[in-house]
């Protein structure tokens, strides 16, 4: 178990070391779509009407778009 907790830690270090040269825009896409994401899966945890990936899938879409509205509006 410890070797999963640690690879996992190593990939997800990786994936945001891609991130430094990004945009405003594709910063706030990126942060909704995370946001979403965990909203997402905490709502189909707690009502258990959507499956954990089917309620990830929504809020990421979901977050994401809120994130390019709030940038054109906002910016």
């Amino acid at each position: 178990m410890p070797r999963a907790i640690i690879g996992v830690a190593v990939v997800a270090l990786l994936l945001t070391a891609g991130c430094s040269g990004l945009s405003k825009q594709e910063q706030r896409i990126l942060s909704g779509s995370a946001i979403g994401t965990a909203a997402g899966i905490a709502a189909g945890a707690a009502t258990g009407g959507l499956s954990l990936l089917g309620g990830a899938a929504i809020g990421a879409a979901a977050g994401a778009a809120v994130g390019y509205v709030y940038h054109e509006v906002v910016e």
